[in-house]
C-alpha cells in the first residue's frame, strides 16, 4: 500500500528502527528518536543495496518518488544509481573547483606574488566581488560571452562605463589564466571588444599655466595644516610623480649621497622601477621632515598610525582647504603642470620629459635605449626645473607667450 502524507507524519519512534514501505522499494525508515529517512532497497549485478534520498520533511513524499523513479531508470540501462550519485558529487566537486571565483581566487593570488600594490589589489578584490555576485559560482568553461555581456551591462546601466572596461579587461586575464591550467577553452571576454560603451576620457584638473603655478606655490608655502602634509605638498611640485608613488614613499627608496629616490617597480603604475634625481631643493625639503625610519618606514605616514601611508586624500584635501577647486588642481595636476611648462621652455627633449614622468614607450628596444641616453639630461632638468619652481614661487613676472600646450596624458 502506497504511503501518504498523513501516514508519514504520524510515524513516531519507537523502541527499535522500523520502516514503512511506499512502493517500488521506496520506504520511510523511522528511528527511535523519530528521525524519518527515505530509502529505496535495489538489486544490481545480483547484489542488494540501499539508496539514500534525504530527510523528511526537508525531504517531502514527491520528491522521494522523483529520486526513486530516476533511480529506477539508471537501473533499466543496467548502471548503478549508487555509482552514478558518485559520480555525479565528484562531478559536482570539480565544477565547484573550476567556478570563475575559484579560479579568479587563484589568479588574485598568482599576480600579487608577481608584485602588484597593494592598492591594485585592493581594486581587483573590488572589482571581483561584483563580479562574483552573477557568475562567481558558474564552471569558468561554461560561460558564455552573453552571459559576460549581461554582467557588464549592469555596470554600464550605473553610468560607469570606465569601470565595465576594466570589469572586462580582468575577466579576459581571468579567462586566458583559465586557459593555461587547463580549465577552459577560450577567452570569451575577448569576444566582447567593441560591445562596451567607450569610456570619455577623464583629464584631471591642473594648473598649468607660469603665473597660476607661481600662485599655487605660494600658497602651499603658506599652508597652515600639519607639517608633514605640507612638506608633501611642497615636495610633490619638484618631482611630479603620481599621488599613490608620494604617498607610498619610504626612507629605504632614497639614496640621499647620491641625490636619487628610486621607486621600486611593485609601487608603480607600469610596474617598472622609476628613478627620480633629486635638486638641492628637494633634498631640502626632505630635511625638514620631523621624524626618521625609527619612527615610521613611511615619510609621509598615516596620522593614525605609523605602520600605514597618509590618506589618498590628503593632497586634495589640503588644496581644496587653501582654495583650489576639484576643477582647478588635483594631486595628479602636478604632473600635467611640471609637463607642460617643461614642454614650453624648450630646452629639453621630449622624450626626457616623458622619461622622468615614467610614462612607457610602447616599444621595448627604444624604450631601454631612451632610458640611457636621457638620463644625464633628466639630471640636469629636474635641478633647473626647482630653480624655476623657486622663480615662480617669488613673485617673478612671467610674460605668457602662445606656447604649444603639452598634455600629460596618462
Amino acid at each position: 500500500m502506497a504511503l501518504t502524507a498523513v501516514a508519514i507524519k504520524n510515524a513516531k519512534g519507537r523502541e527499535k528502527p522500523y520502516k514503512i514501505t511506499d512502493s517500488e522499494g521506496l520506504f520511510l525508515y523511522v528511528t527511535p528518536n523519530g528521525g524519518r529517512y527515505w530509502r529505496m532497497n535495489y538489486r544490481h549485478l545480483s547484489k542488494q543495496k540501499t539508496l539514500a534520498f534525504g530527510v523528511y520533511p526537508d525531504t517531502g513524499l514527491a520528491e522521494a518518488r522523483e529520486q526513486r523513479d530516476a533511480a529506477r531508470k539508471i537501473l533499466a540501462r543496467g548502471h548503478d544509481p549508487a555509482e552514478q550519485i558518485k559520480l555525479e558529487k565528484v562531478a559536482a566537486t570539480v565544477a565547484a573547483s573550476n567556478s570563475f571565483k575559484a579560479v579568479a581566487d587563484e589568479w588574485l593570488v598568482k599576480v600579487e606574488r608577481e608584485g602588484r600594490s597593494a592598492v591594485t589589489m585592493k581594486k581587483l578584490r573590488w572589482l571581483l566581488d561584483f563580479i562574483n555576485e552573477s557568475i562567481g559560482k558558474r564552471p569558468i568553461a561554461s560561460i558564455s560571452a552573453q552571459e559576460l555581456l549581461v554582467m557588464l551591462r549592469k555596470m554600464e546601466s550605473k553610468g560607469r562605463y570606465e569601470t565595465a572596461k576594466r570589469l572586462r579587461s580582468t575577466c579576459s586575464q581571468i579567462f586566458r589564466y583559465a586557459i593555461a591550467t587547463a580549465r577552459a577553452e577560450r577567452d570569451v571576454a575577448s569576444d566582447l571588444r567593441g560591445a562596451l560603451i567607450a569610456p570619455q576620457p577623464v583629464h584631471r584638473a591642473a594648473i598649468t599655466s607660469a603665473n597660476g603655478a607661481g600662485g599655487l606655490l605660494r600658497a602651499i608655502e603658506a599652508f597652515e595644516g600639519h607639517s608633514n602634509t605640507k612638506a608633501a605638498l611642497r615636495l610633490l611640485p619638484h618631482v611630479f610623480v603620481r599621488p599613490g608613488e608620494l604617498r607610498f614613499a619610504e626612507w629605504a627608496d632614497f639614496d640621499f649621497g647620491k641625490a636619487l629616490w628610486v621607486i621600486p617597480k611593485h609601487k608603480t603604475k607600469m610596474r617598472r622601477i622609476h628613478s627620480i634625481p633629486l635638486s638641492r631643493q628637494a633634498l631640502a625639503i626632505l630635511e625638514t621632515i620631523e621624524h626618521d625610519a625609527d619612527y615610521s618606514s613611511y615619510l609621509f605616514p598615516s596620522l593614525r598610525s605609523v605602520d600605514r601611508p597618509m590618506s589618498e586624500n590628503t593632497i586634495n584635501a589640503a588644496l581644496r582647504r587653501m582654495g583650489f577647486a576639484q576643477d582647478e588642481m588635483t594631486g595628479h595636476g602636478f604632473r600635467a603642470m611640471a609637463a607642460t611648462l617643461l614642454n614650453e621652455m624648450r630646452l629639453w627633449h621630449p622624450d626626457a620629459i616623458e622619461r622622468q614622468l615614467a610614462h612607457q614607450d610602447n616599444n621595448a628596444v627604444r624604450r631601454a635605449y631612451a632610458r640611457g641616453e636621457y638620463w644625464d639630461e633628466r639630471v640636469r632638468m629636474m635641478q633647473y626645473w626647482s630653480d624655476h619652481l623657486d622663480f615662480l614661487r617669488d613673485g617673478a613676472k612671467v610674460i605668457e607667450g602662445t606656447f604649444r600646450n603639452a598634455k600629460a596624458e596618462e
